[in-house]
């Protein structure tokens, strides 16, 4: 009988432990799980964050990039004015010249 009740009391001691290492258990995978889905939220709020800014910056770009389209226009068809200008200026002075031969020749 001595012998069962021991054997009974050592039982009694390990599932004691037992139930001690599994509360400590238990509560580290609480405190755990607690501190990841912290990090989770944290992760959450600055990729929201990081999305908003990328929505702004790109808005910014489509923006700008317009506007150097019609800046672009702009020029292009300033230039190309300034172009046409110069060849007839062009044109007009061979003529000028083509008449001052004629006008030469006439006086001599």
């Amino acid at each position: 009988m001595k012998n069962y009740a021991e054997k009974e009391k050592r039982l009694e001691n390990v599932l004691e432990k037992l139930n001690s290492m599994s509360n400590k258990v238990i509560k580290k995978m609480s405190n755990d799980i607690d501190s990841l889905n912290l990090e989770k939220n944290q992760l959450l709020r600055e990729k929201e964050e990081s999305a908003s800014n990328f929505q702004i910056l790109n808005e910014k770009h489509e923006k700008l990039k317009k506007e150097l389209e019609m800046i672009d226009y702009d020029v292009g068809n300033k230039f190309g004015k300034k172009k046409e200008f110069n060849q007839k200026i062009d044109e007009l002075n061979q003529e000028t010249e083509t008449l001052i031969e004629e006008i030469e020749k006439w006086q001599t």
